[in-house]
């Protein structure tokens, strides 16, 4: 799970990206098994090249220190760090291995601002990273990119469509499982169960009721025509 620090790192880093004029795309799988990168970006420059950067975030000293292979593969590559994480593993960084260091807004800051911004923080370059030659092949190394983008905005899809995206039978097993998390018998109006149970009925019996309304009306306009037609012609007595 991620942390509320990495996901502002995350979040911070892609507007960064974003206000580079790069495409970015986080947790991209290497090719030829070179692990998998936390944010990958990709920018064509003006004279037609291409030119890829990886980032990898680390938030506290064991997560620095991880086995998990880093997929510094790009041309340029960064880790992305707090200040006082910087400040400890400094002296173990490679160095051609840039550094970005991330410095989240302060909060009276924000709230006085006059509209939200972009990110929760923002990066300043602590160290520049020196250039590479890719370490993989960039054809596979697109399609990998082509790829976790789709699931980008799969995912978005997702979400914007919600539930009904779900089967019946997953909408019930989700019902069913969260009834079952610390009934509460003085205030049932918290229970997720009987509000979802009292919604159905409610609805049933407006629906019942509109259903019984439109028939009488139906009845009485049946019943004005009858009257009409069985009633005695009046007019000869004129």
């Amino acid at each position: 799970m991620k942390t509320k620090l990495t996901r502002e790192l995350e979040s911070t880093l892609y507007q960064y990206c974003l206000e580079q004029g790069a495409y970015v795309v986080e947790e991209v799988g290497m090719p030829d098994k070179k692990g998998i990168v936390d944010t990958l970006s990709y920018q064509q420059l003006p004279d037609g090249q291409v030119e890829w950067r990886c980032f990898e975030l680390k938030v506290t000293k064991a997560d620095f220190h991880s086995k998990a292979k880093l997929s510094f593969i790009g041309h340029y590559n960064y880790f992305v760090l707090p200040q006082a994480l910087y400040e400890e593993v400094a002296a173990e960084i490679p160095t051609h291995i840039g550094v970005l260091i991330y410095r989240g807004f302060d909060q009276a800051a924000l709230a006085a601002a006059p509209e939200p911004p972009r990110a929760p923080g923002f990066l300043t370059v602590a160290k520049k990273a020196q250039h590479q030659d890719l370490q993989v092949d960039e054809n596979l190394l697109i399609g990998h990119f082509i790829t976790s983008l789709f699931r980008e905005v799969d995912k978005a899809k997702r979400v914007k469509k919600g539930l009904q995206l779900y089967s019946d039978d997953q909408l019930f097993k989700e019902l069913k499982k969260r009834a079952r998390r610390g009934y509460d018998n003085y205030d049932p109006d918290k229970n997720l169960y009987d509000r979802f149970i009292d919604d159905t009925q409610n609805d049933a019996v407006t629906a019942l009721q509109t259903e019984l309304d439109a028939r009488n009306a139906e009845y009485q306009a049946l019943q004005l025509k009858y009257q009409a037609l069985t009633a005695p012609d009046l007019r000869g007595d004129l």
